[in-house]
C-alpha cells in the first residue's frame, strides 16, 4: 500500500509514451495557451479560415487536435487507445461533436453512442462509456421542464424520447458489463439531467454501479445534493455512481446569473471548491461499499488524498469501484504515475472530425488559460522532460 505522498514531478514516467517530436508539439501548444490573447486571436482566425475553406485543417490536426483528441472516428482512435493501454491507462471515449439540435441529430448522436458501446465491449481498455444529454435532447425543453413551465404534448413527447435514447444506450452498455457516465452541464437544466440519471441508476444499478452521475463541486449546493441522492439510493436499494469534477462552465454560469439577476451557483473562492471536492472524496470513500467513484481531477493534492483514503479504507489499487480520470493531453504526470503504481486510471479521449470538434478544442484552450497556472504547469512539465532527454542523449 502507498504510504508516502506520490511525487508527481516524474516526467520520465509521465511522458514515456510520447516521442520527442510529439513533446515539442505539446511545448508549442501550451506555450501558446499561456497567452490568453493568443488563444482568442487563434480561435477567431481558425474559425474564419475554415469558413472560407483555407487549407488549415492539417495544421489544426498536428497541433491542438493531436494534443487533445484520439482521432476523427472510433476506428481512427484505436491506435491511441492501444498506446494508452500499453501503459495501463484506460480510455473513456467521448464523441465531442456538437450535433444538430433536432430529433434527427439527437438520433444520430444516440446511434454513435451505441457504436461506441459495441466497440468498447470488444476492447479491454475501455471500462466506461460517456454521454451528454444535450446531445440527445433539447436543452431549451429541459430548461423549460426544470422551471416547471407548462409543456405542450409535443414537447413532453420530445423529452420522453430523450430519456428513451439514454435508456437504450445504458441498457446496451449494462448488458455488456460496461459502466456509463452522464456528464454534468449548465445549472439551468442540470436538475432535469439529475432526474433522468437517477431513474437510470434505480433501473440499472441493482447489482453494481453501472450509471454514474457527474458532480461539479464548484457549485456551492452540489455537496448536499450528492449526499441526498446517495441516501435516496441507499434507501431504495440500488448502487450509487459518482464522477467528481471541479467544473467546466464557471464563467458562463456567473455571467448568466448576473445577467438574469439571481445568485450565482458558483463558489466565490477556489479554496471553497477544493474543500468541497476533497470532502466529496471522503464521503464517497466512506460509503464505497454502496457505490462506485471516478475522481476526475487534475489536482495533485486531491489525487494524493484519494490514494490516502484508499489506504485507510483498505481498498486495493485495482478495485474496480475506484478510478482516477484526466483529460487526454493534460496532467500526464498524474495519470501515468498513478497507472505505473498500479491504480485504475482512465483518460477522457475526445474524438470526431477535426472541423466538428473545434468548439470542444476552443473551449479546452480557453479553460486552460482561465484555470490559474494550468497551461504554465503543463508547459513546465514538458519543458523539464525535453531538457532531461537532451541531457541524457
Amino acid at each position: 500500500m502507498q504510504s508516502e505522498p506520490i511525487n508527481f514531478d516524474d516526467t520520465a514516467t509521465a511522458f514515456a509514451y510520447r516521442s520527442t517530436g510529439e513533446l515539442k508539439n505539446s511545448h508549442f501548444v501550451f506555450a501558446s495557451m499561456k497567452k490568453p490573447w493568443m488563444v482568442k486571436i487563434g480561435t477567431v482566425l481558425t474559425t474564419f479560415a475554415l469558413k472560407v475553406k483555407l487549407p488549415v485543417k492539417g495544421i489544426i490536426k498536428k497541433t491542438l487536435f493531436n494534443q487533445f483528441c484520439g482521432g476523427e472516428s472510433v476506428k481512427d482512435s484505436a491506435d491511441k487507445i492501444k498506446l494508452l493501454g500499453d501503459y495501463n491507462v484506460q480510455t473513456i471515449l467521448d464523441y465531442s461533436v456538437e450535433g444538430l439540435e433536432n430529433e434527427d441529430g439527437y438520433n444520430d448522436t444516440k446511434e454513435e453512442a451505441l457504436r461506441v458501446v459495441d466497440f468498447a465491449a470488444t476492447n479491454d481498455h475501455i471500462p466506461f462509456c460517456v454521454m451528454k444529454l444535450s446531445g440527445l435532447g433539447s436543452t431549451a425543453l429541459m430548461t423549460k421542464a426544470q422551471n416547471k413551465e407548462k409543456l405542450t404534448e409535443i414537447e413532453k413527447t420530445k423529452l420522453y424520447n430523450c430519456e428513451q435514447r439514454v435508456d437504450e444506450i445504458v441498457r446496451k452498455a449494462s448488458s455488456k458489463g460496461l459502466m456509463v457516465m452522464i456528464d454534468a452541464e449548465e445549472s439551468w437544466f442540470q436538475n432535469f439531467i439529475d432526474g433522468v440519471t437517477y431513474r437510470m441508476m434505480e433501473k440499472y444499478n441493482k447489482e453494481r454501479p453501472v450509471v454514474y452521475n457527474t458532480y461539479q463541486l464548484y457549485r456551492h449546493d452540489v455537496m448536499d445534493r450528492m449526499k441526498r441522492a446517495f441516501l435516496q439510493a441507499e434507501n431504495d436499494g440500488y448502487y450509487f455512481g459518482a464522477k467528481l469534477v471541479r467544473g467546466a462552465y464557471m464563467e458562463k454560469e456567473r455571467d448568466r446569473a448576473e445577467e438574469m439577476g439571481y445568485e450565482s451557483p458558483i463558489h466565490d473562492k477556489k479554496e471553497d471548491v477544493d474543500r468541497d471536492y476533497d470532502e466529496a472524496l471522503r464521503f464517497c470513500m466512506k460509503h464505497i461499499d454502496r457505490m462506485g467513484l471516478c475522481a476526475g481531477t487534475h489536482n495533485e493534492k486531491s489525487s494524493n488524498l484519494l490514494v490516502q483514503l484508499m489506504n485507510e479504507h483498505g481498498i486495493s489499487k485495482k478495485d474496480n469501484r475506484v478510478f482516477f480520470a484526466q483529460l487526454l493531453g493534460m496532467s500526464d504526470n498524474i495519470s501515468f504515475k498513478l497507472a505505473d503504481l498500479g491504480y485504475n486510471v482512465a483518460k477522457y479521449v475526445p474524438y470526431g472530425p477535426v472541423e466538428k470538434v473545434l468548439p470542444y478544442l476552443f473551449r479546452r484552450a480557453e479553460e486552460n488559460t482561465s484555470i490559474a497556472g494550468q497551461s504554465g504547469r503543463e508547459y513546465n512539465l514538458v519543458k523539464k522532460e525535453l531538457k532531461r532527454r537532451k541531457s541524457d542523449a
